[in-house]
């Protein structure tokens, strides 16, 4: 299959108790809520029909357990590139509380004390931009939200800050591609 037909869909992982109250959750590894695994679920019933020649998951339990929920686990070849923004210090809060310390402070413009900068994270995006571009067939990714608004804004060619724009709900599911050749990668669909 020639890259013009390529799609690299992104589905992010279901509710978490830290989600659920906004709270910035790397690499701490929880498990999906209740509700979560009803997300994941419904997203297999959304994909169900697709035919991927590639699945990938991020290592941490939310999204691997999203991966199996949907009915992709059994496939699925874990990333360490695909885990979420190192939030550092800032581990654990929610953006208000963070802004009690800095008021002005943005994830994707300063980064986290201890933690990754958004070029850090676009570093690593690049390398599963790369490995994305090389398969031959559509490809699946469970991640989370920071990291997959940033891979969308590489695959794109845009500043891994820009991801800032590229809100993400749990459980969606969003589609990269091409427009007319591998020269023009477009995002297709975002946050369905």
């Amino acid at each position: 299959m020639s890259a013009e037909f390529l799609k690299v869909y992104l589905a992010r992982h279901g509710e978490t108790e830290w989600s659920f109250t906004g709270q910035h959750t790397g690499a701490t590894d929880l498990p999906l809520t209740a509700q979560g695994e009803r997300n994941a679920r419904q997203l297999g019933e959304r994909l169900r029909g697709l035919r991927f020649v590639a699945v990938f998951t991020s290592p941490l339990q939310r999204a691997r357990r999203t991966c199996e929920l949907a009915g992709f686990g059994d496939r699925a070849t874990v990333d360490a590139d695909m885990v979420e923004w190192n939030y550092g210090d800032y581990e654990g809060l929610t953006t208000a509380a963070i802004r009690t310390r800095r008021a002005d402070w943005t994830l994707f413009r300063d980064g986290c004390p201890n933690g990754e900068t958004a070029a850090q994270v676009g570093t690593r995006a690049d390398r599963v931009v790369a490995r994305l571009r090389g398969v031959n067939g559509d490809a699946l990714v469970f991640s989370h939200r920071h990291f997959l608004s940033v891979l969308a804004a590489r695959w794109v060619g845009l500043p891994a800050e820009r991801g800032a724009m590229l809100l993400l709900s749990e459980a969606s599911v969003s589609i990269l591609g091409y427009n007319h050749s591998a020269d023009e990668p477009v995002i297709q669909q975002w946050n369905a």
